[in-house]
């Protein structure tokens, strides 16, 4: 099984590794598209960098991260991302075992493994950046159907918990999907947007630690069940997680 999780905006500056190595990264084939995305990001002009990917002035130092990404350190991605979705999967806890079954989407990588070295950088799946023909193609666009092909050959489920934009760079066919819906007061529900991370967060934690690996989404579904999820299996492969709306309230953001 591989829990395929969303990267996040906000990530740990540093690192206890040497510079990025293409060939320690998992999914080697998607290293030609990775190469070529960084180096027109890492060449971009600083002010244009900022524009081209929305930064506030107090954000400058997310440009001289992605200006200094060939030469800066490196630290495993699982610890690189950070926010509500890994606070809540509290990976400084799994277990190697746990972190082989993880694995996490990005705009400029495509996807790297839990423990995959990466430095800092910032760039988003909505970002475009102009090739050196002068060309901004989408990163839809430039990841193509390699995304796709790579996560084809992998064996056993993928439970794809990406955000939507994530998900287009590179669609997984027969992955189960999860969707967070909360109750309201008067018994309608109401799909979670940001909070519906801290719940796949602690979902990917409940994966990864399953004694066996499910095999589709209804055993997805048994262990979540197992360990107090309420949770749907609806037609097809999607998932429906169903929590309270006033479990929503003081969900650290």
């Amino acid at each position: 099984m591989l829990i395929l999780l969303p990267p996040s905006e906000t990530k740990a500056f540093g690192g206890e590794h040497p510079a990025l190595d293409w060939e320690s990264l998992s999914f080697p084939a998607l290293n030609s598209t990775r190469e070529a995305i960084a180096r027109d990001l890492s060449r971009m002009d600083p002010d244009e960098m900022q524009k081209a990917l929305k930064l506030s002035a107090k954000l400058r130092q997310e440009v001289e991260a992605n200006q200094e990404f060939f030469s800066s350190p490196t630290m495993s991605a699982i610890h690189r991302y950070t926010g509500v979705l890994y606070d809540a999967l509290d990976a400084a806890t799994l277990n190697d075992a746990a972190l082989a079954r993880l694995a996490i989407g990005s705009a400029l990588f495509g996807v790297v493994g839990a423990t995959d070295p990466i430095p800092h950088y910032r760039l988003s799946a909505s970002s475009k950046i102009p090739q050196a023909d002068g060309t901004m193609p989408t990163m839809k666009a430039r990841w193509g159907k390699t995304i796709t092909e790579v996560l084809g050959e992998v064996s056993g489920l993928i439970v794809d918990l990406r955000s939507s934009g994530y998900q287009q760079l590179g669609k997984v066919p027969g992955a189960v999907t999860v969707r967070v819906e909360a109750v309201q007061d008067d018994g309608s529900r109401k799909v979670v947007s940001h909070f519906n991370k801290f719940y796949k967060g602690q979902l990917a934690r409940l994966l990864a630690q399953a004694e066996s690996e499910p095999e589709d989404g209804a055993q997805v579904a048994e262990v979540a069940r197992a360990a107090g999820m309420e949770m749907e299996l609806g037609e097809g492969l999607e998932l429906t997680m169903v929590v309270s709306s006033a479990t929503t309230v003081g969900v650290k953001a």
